[in-house]
């Protein structure tokens, strides 16, 4: 009798368990996934906002109202915060890594912004994008400024180019090189940036915001 009471008392205290003990906590795994999936829909969210308010600047100043480029210089530059926004289908279609300036300091971790001339630094505020040129790192756009706080682009020689120690991966939470105040991405972003500009009837519109 002894090996069946046993056997009783131990298939009672699985039940016990089973009803009355706390639901297991969720894997460690699906914890980060499901915060790593809330903050790219909040990051998604702020790209669109942004995106949005511009609807009726484009249209005013006759803008292509297919694409916008977003570039959020509040994100640290290991991340990809070249947004190429796609106004038409409400989404965002390729990012990339993008480089500020150094204010001629060696290297800044984080942005300061300038629009004086020669400071080498970043300037926040909304761009034309111009022609093309061959400059000394190949194929570049010039950026017309079109705010009090980016005025002098066209005269600082501000311009959207590539350069190759801008990777095409994110590297966060390492940063990226600077440049001397241009938004200066990868080769293989610039090519896809460039299929856009050269393909609209209609000049792109670029913003550097923080």
């Amino acid at each position: 009798m002894k090996p069946l009471l046993i056997i009783t008392f131990i298939i009672g205290l699985l039940i016990l368990l089973y009803f009355f003990l706390p639901e297991s906590p969720k894997p460690i795994a699906l914890i980060f996934k499901t915060e790593m999936v809330a903050k790219e829909n909040k990051v998604f969210a702020a790209i669109r906002n942004k995106a949005t308010s511009l609807n009726k600047y484009i249209s005013q100043k006759k803008f292509s109202d297919n694409y916008v480029f977003l570039i959020d210089m509040s994100l640290p530059s290991g991340k990809k915060r070249f947004f190429i926004y796609d106004l038409l289908n409400d989404s965002i279609i390729n990012s990339g890594l993008v480089a500020h300036g150094n204010c001629r300091s060696g290297f800044l971790e984080e942005p300061v912004f300038s629009n004086v001339p020669e400071c080498g630094c970043s300037s926040v505020g909304k761009y034309k994008i111009g022609y093309a040129y061959q400059g000394k790192f190949g194929k570049a756009f010039k950026l017309h400024g079109l705010d009090s706080t980016n005025f002098n682009a066209f005269n600082r020689s501000i311009v959207l180019h590539a350069y190759d120690c801008v990777p095409d991966e994110q590297v966060y939470p390492q940063p990226i090189c600077n440049s001397l105040g241009c938004p200066m991405i990868s080769y293989r972003f610039l090519n896809s940036l460039t299929s856009i500009i050269e393909s609209s009837s209609k000049p792109i519109l670029l913003w550097i915001y923080h």
